[in-house]
């Protein structure tokens, strides 16, 4: 944390060991995604109707879907705050450390944000006030897998590209 306070530190000058640290942090938090992905896919699906049966449950289809509860959805979403408001936070300085221009580091830091945000109402949206909010859980998983991929792939290739460490 203290090469973060520096105002001059970036992931490409960092040391060798330091920037191997984040690399395998970073790998960690693609799989991470990659199962949240898969979980979202294969559990749930992409389309806003699946999205909603999972929330709101069905009775009326082939498979019968029970409506998540308010205290499932409190324990989701707790869990998940916590978790994703820290990956976020060290994501999120790990990318302003690179090489990315100011505008870029907004754009996509601001997407992941309004991505996270969104996966967290989304569920209490759908389920509470109406199906059509399961589009704002599509939109915020899309925000969501697009900005981490971003925020993981730059970061790791700073971290492994070859190295500007002062000697």
């Amino acid at each position: 944390m203290r090469d973060f306070a520096r105002s001059a530190f970036t992931l490409r000058r960092a040391p060798r060991p330091l920037r191997l640290i984040y690399a395998g942090f970073l790998l960690l938090v693609a799989i991470g995604v990659l199962t949240q992905i898969s979980f979202q896919v294969g559990r749930i699906g992409l389309a806003p109707r699946a999205i909603a049966r999972f929330y709101r449950g069905d009775e009326t289809g082939d498979v019968l879907a029970f409506p998540k509860t308010f205290g499932q959805l409190l324990e989701i979403t707790h869990a998940h705050a916590f978790t994703m408001a820290l990956v976020f936070l060290v994501l999120a300085h790990l990318f302003v450390a690179t090489e990315a221009s100011t505008a870029v580091k907004g754009v996509v830091l601001g997407a992941v944000f309004a991505g996270l945000v969104g996966d967290l109402m989304a569920p209490w949206l759908t389920r509470y006030v109406a199906a059509g909010c399961a589009w704002i859980a599509l939109g915020s998983w899309v925000l969501e897998s697009l900005g981490l991929a971003v925020l993981v792939g730059v970061s790791g290739w700073e971290c492994l590209r070859p190295s500007e460490e002062p000697s």
